[in-house]
């Protein structure tokens, strides 16, 4: 039987912030939380197009202030949080290979963004998340990251620049951090998973390249290849809420190369399990950010 949004079980009662929820796959991640009872932060740069998802929604949305891009942003959200428990985080909002631009804290904005933003937001609300019965963590990766590798000698991409292998390193970050946070948490309630959607029609595929040729290979991908955006939001809807998930699992689309269909468990290319690199970025991360993760 393949798995569908009618067979989210109740959450009602619980907290969930999702990242990116203005539009696309945040938009229908956070639309299918709520209707299945829980509380949700839409957590998007756009305030204007949050509170058009959450007018949308209804009473079991609210809309706070989040750009990912900005490490004091990413704090200030942290602070205002009043919740004081927070259950599910899910960590979807991203850029797509955009020309080469700095975030506010001088960070290649793909990895500063995709990455780093979410790898502060995750440690600012750690104490929010174990004070939850049964937190979980879901991280949105992506296809890209296969064939990729953290170029730690260019991180940033300052001395040589290609904005798609930038955003597929970003990618890899997404999925070597969300399998560190299962180690790192591995005495503690806390669940982490990755997800990815396949090849979801969003704007993320014509706002963010670079080129016009990539821009409206985008369009023509979205028509003739992609599935919806609330098809492509079932694999984290998966990750956020099957009972039974390993930590450390990846959520994947069954069909052809994983581009689109139902929710099951895939796996992530080699690098991705690869530990030494892992608390590398880890480390490197918490140095960049200087966010670093209090676990009991």
């Amino acid at each position: 039987m393949s798995w569908t949004a009618d067979d989210i079980t109740d959450q009602s009662g619980k907290t969930a912030v999702v990242t990116g929820a203005n539009s696309g796959l945040g938009a229908s991640i956070a639309r299918e939380l709520a209707r299945a009872g829980a509380d949700v932060v839409l957590a998007v740069r756009n305030t204007a197009k949050g509170d058009e998802v959450a007018s949308e929604i209804g009473d079991h949305a609210r809309v706070e202030q989040l750009d990912l891009a900005d490490l004091a942003s990413v704090r200030g959200f942290a602070e205002r949080l009043a919740e004081p428990k927070l259950d599910l985080l899910v960590n979807n909002a991203g850029v797509m290979a955009p020309p080469r631009r700095l975030t506010a804290d001088g960070f290649e904005s793909q990895i500063g963004t995709n990455h780093l933003g979410h790898f502060a937001l995750t440690g600012l609300l750690l104490p929010k998340l174990l004070a939850a019965p049964a937190p979980r963590v879901v991280t949105q990766a992506s296809g890209a990251h296969r064939a990729m590798r953290i170029n730690f000698d260019n991180l940033q991409g300052d001395r040589r620049y290609n904005n798609w292998l930038a955003y597929g390193q970003s990618k890899l970050a997404n999925l070597l951090f969300a399998f560190e946070l299962q180690r790192r948490a591995a005495n503690t309630t806390l669940t982490s998973v990755a997800a990815h959607p396949g090849y979801a029609a969003t704007n993320l595929q014509t706002a963010g390249p670079a080129r016009l040729w990539e821009r409206l290979g985008g369009q023509l991908g979205n028509v003739v290849i992609a599935q919806s955006a609330e098809e492509g939001a079932l694999p984290a809807l998966y990750a956020a809420t099957a009972p039974d998930i390993a930590g450390g699992s990846f959520v994947g689309p069954d069909g052809f190369l994983e581009l689109r269909g139902h929710p099951r468990l895939v796996t992530a290319a080699g690098r991705a399990y690869d530990e030494q690199t892992a608390r590398r970025l880890w480390e490197l991360s918490e140095e960049l950010t200087g966010v670093r993760f209090d676990f009991p």
